[in-house]
């Protein structure tokens, strides 16, 4: 379908492009749907992804496009490139997770869609093409943050009641939230710098793992936890930063100018250029990783303690849930389990699927949303999407102020 497009993202389509575009979209005979539905389109940062789901949770119908392919390489995301490849496929995806789905576009009841944070460029595809969708089918609209759709998504997997923290650890991403409903969300700690994901790309691009014969199509995130597995993380010691800092922001920075030093120094001991994998490669991505998850591990354990102390979380069964691409990485995971084990907590994660950005998470907020009735736009004038934006009500400074220390906890995996 070809939307009609204030913004210059599309042409104007003609009736009978229209025309088609209904009739391929119909309702399949005999199917009746008795409960609310949602598509969600997802357009952040480089995955072109669309869903339709219902007010039960049932998942009718997804598409995703991913770029990985060709942001591996040119070594990272440029916006530009990403913006066009959403051009080129939004209108595939969403007919594919309608088509999937076997609903007609007049059966929905809402369209939701990502319009904050993320990378202008590509929330503006998303949200153009939603805008024309909302017009030409007279449906309410649901803008959606992409931060409050992670941090929801486990409501669509599991039983998990209000209150609850959430950890959201991704490749733009990272910080800490006390979850108290639909879109009421306290602010913890957040990442100072780069995210964890954006951090461990650039090691595994220093470490030029995209020549490894075994990582050549993983992203850098996975290329570091799949190498790690051969590694001794024993064998280099990298600190984590803010060990004498008492609150629960993180810093991913300090990270990548250690790894880089120490991967100069390796080439040299081992005599090879820039650019040629280290014998030592494995090691330093062990070393890493056990790094990384220690930092998170140690912020999220004094988030749970703030927590407690201050009656936001119950004693005993609270919950965190863990979601973001990062949070697909099982080291970590193994990790955090070891907190939540030391403070009687539930560690919760979504599948790896729906960890890594995609529509289905858009759809359920929406479908949240359209249960609480918060945020359901009929008139969309003015609506502008926001590539910086703030999760909730910002409470780490109280979080500092409470300077709580926390205990010591065997790391060892």
């Amino acid at each position: 379908m070809q939307i009609l497009n204030k913004i210059g993202f599309f042409s104007k389509p003609s009736k009978k492009k229209i025309s088609e575009f209904l009739r391929n979209s119909t309702l399949h005979p005999g199917k009746l749907f008795l409960h609310k539905l949602v598509l969600g389109i997802e357009t952040s940062c480089d995955d072109t992804a669309a869903a339709v789901v219902d007010e039960t949770g049932n998942v009718l119908g997804e598409a995703i496009h991913s770029q990985t392919e060709v942001h591996l390489k040119t070594g990272g995301i440029i916006p530009p490139v990403a913006q066009q490849l959403h051009r080129e496929n939004i209108q595939r995806i969403v007919q594919e997770a309608l088509s999937a789905s076997r609903v007609s576009p007049s059966e929905l009841s809402a369209i939701a869609t990502t319009i904050k944070p993320g990378l202008a460029l590509s929330l503006g595809v998303g949200l153009s093409f939603s805008l024309q969708l909302v017009d030409q089918l007279k449906k309410p609209f649901i803008p959606i943050h992409h931060m409050e759709a992670h941090a929801l998504t486990i409501r669509l997997t599991n039983k998990v009641e209000f209150p609850f923290l959430v950890l959201l650890i991704s490749g733009g991403h990272c910080l800490l939230s006390l979850v108290q409903g639909v879109s009421d969300f306290l602010l913890l700690g957040k990442s100072l710098d780069i995210a964890p994901g954006d951090m461990l790309d650039k090691v595994a691009r220093r470490l030029s793992l995209i020549k490894h014969p075994e990582c050549s199509t993983m992203s850098g995130g996975k290329a570091i936890e799949h190498l790690a597995k051969q590694g001794n993380k024993l064998h280099l010691e990298i600190k984590p930063p803010m060990q004498h800092v008492k609150n629960c922001d993180f810093s991913f920075s300090g990270f990548q100018t250690i790894t880089d030093r120490i991967i100069t120094q390796k080439e040299k001991e081992e005599g090879i250029e820039k650019g040629q994998i280290l014998s030592s490669a494995a090691d330093m991505a062990a070393a890493v990783q056990h790094a990384v998850a220690c930092h998170i591990a140690k912020r999220t354990h004094r988030a749970i303690l703030f927590c407690k102390q201050r009656g936001l979380l119950p004693q005993t069964d609270a919950v965190l849930v863990v979601s973001g691409g990062v949070a697909s990485n099982l080291y970590i995971r193994k990790v955090l389990e070891i907190v939540t084990n030391a403070t009687e907590c539930t560690l919760l994660c979504p599948p790896p699927r729906l960890c890594t950005d995609n529509g289905i998470m858009v759809a359920w907020n929406g479908i949240e949303r359209l249960r609480a009735g918060l945020g359901i736009l009929h008139d969309t004038e003015g609506i502008r999407y926001e590539p910086k934006c703030p999760l909730g009500i910002d409470i780490s400074k109280e979080v500092g102020k409470a300077a709580i220390k926390v205990p010591h906890l065997n790391m060892t995996i």
